[in-house]
C-alpha cells in the first residue's frame, strides 16, 4: 500500500515537471514553435498624427532618403509604400526601417490601413507642428483613399491620420547588408534591410573569422547604416550580429560578409527575425 502510494506521488510529480517544462515550448516533444513578433501585425492601439505628401503622384517620394535605402525604395518589398518620418519617427536614423500603420477617415479615405516603412526624414515645416506626422510617398496616400479618389485625396495636401506602430514582414525575404561606397579594408559601414519583425536595431556587432570569437561593436554612421573603423584591415569572411530595440532579440548573420568583399556590393544572409 505504501509503495503503490509512493510510487502515485511520483508519477503525479513527473506529470507536474513535464507540463511546466515541457509544454510551454514543446522541449520534451523534439516540436518547435514558431516564435511570435513582439510588436502586433495589424494595428491594435490607434494614435492621431498628421500626413503629407511629396514627390510624384504615384511614385516613392523622393530619390535617396535619409535613410539610405536609394533606389531600392521603388521595388519590392518597399514597393513605393514608404514615408519619411518627423523626428519622433525618425530618431536620428534609428527608426529607419520601422513599420506602421496608417489610415485616414474622411469622406476620401476607405478607412482600411496601409502599412508604410520609415524610409526617410522629414525636417520641416507641419513635420514639426504635429507629435507624429508621416510625409507619405504619393503611392502610399493614394492607397488609402476609396477606390477613384486617390487623385482627390492627394489634392486636400494636409490629411489627419491615425497610426499604429506594427512588426514588419517581407515574406522570402532574409536581412541584407548593401556595403557603402565608403567601405576600405580598414572600415567596413553597412546599410541594414529587411529586417522582419521590429524593424529597428538597438546594436549591432562584427566578429571577424579569425578573431576567437571576439565580437566588436559598431556604431551608427547615419540613416540605416552602421561602420566600424577597425583600426587595421578586416579578416573576412565576417559575421554581423544584430540586436533588435523593441524586443531585444539577437539573430547572427553567419560569415555573411565574404572574403574579396566590395564596396558597393550587397550581401544576403540566410537569416531573418521570425
Amino acid at each position: 500500500m505504501a509503495a503503490s502510494l509512493v510510487c502515485s506521488i511520483k508519477l503525479s510529480l513527473l506529470i507536474q515537471l513535464f507540463i511546466l517544462f515541457c509544454l510551454p515550448n514543446n522541449t520534451c516533444l523534439g516540436l518547435q514553435t514558431k516564435r511570435r513578433f513582439s510588436l502586433p501585425m495589424s494595428g491594435r492601439t490607434w494614435y492621431s498624427g498628421g500626413s503629407t505628401w511629396y514627390g510624384p503622384p504615384n511614385g516613392a517620394g523622393s530619390d535617396g532618403g535619409a535613410c539610405g535605402y536609394g533606389k531600392a525604395v521603388e521595388a519590392a518589398p518597399f514597393s513605393s509604400m514608404i514615408a519619411a518620418g518627423s523626428p519622433s519617427l525618425f530618431r536620428n536614423g534609428r527608426g529607419c526601417g520601422t513599420c506602421y500603420q496608417v489610415k485616414c477617415n474622411n469622406h476620401l479615405c476607405s478607412r482600411k490601413p496601409v502599412t508604410v516603412v520609415i524610409t526617410d526624414l522629414c525636417p520641416g515645416g507641419p513635420c514639426f507642428d504635429e507629435a507624429a506626422h508621416f510625409d507619405l510617398s504619393g503611392t502610399a496616400i493614394g492607397r488609402m483613399a476609396l477606390p477613384g479618389r486617390a487623385e482627390q485625396l492627394r489634392s486636400v495636401g494636409r490629411v489627419p491620420i491615425e497610426y499604429a506602430r506594427v512588426a514588419c514582414e517581407y515574406p522570402g525575404r532574409s536581412v541584407t547588408f548593401r556595403v557603402d561606397l565608403g567601405s576600405t579594408p580598414n572600415y567596413l559601414s553597412v546599410l541594414i534591410e529587411f529586417e522582419d519583425g521590429d524593424g529597428d536595431l538597438a546594436t549591432v556587432d562584427l566578429k571577424e573569422t579569425p578573431s576567437g570569437g571576439t565580437w566588436r561593436r559598431m556604431m551608427p554612421s547615419w540613416g540605416a547604416l552602421w561602420k566600424l573603423d577597425a583600426g587595421g584591415e578586416l579578416r573576412a569572411p565576417i559575421s554581423i550580429r544584430l540586436t533588435s530595440r523593441y524586443s531585444g532579440k539577437i539573430l547572427v548573420a553567419k560569415n555573411v560578409i565574404p572574403a574579396r568583399w566590395r564596396p558597393g556590393a550587397t550581401y544576403r544572409s540566410f537569416v531573418n527575425y521570425e
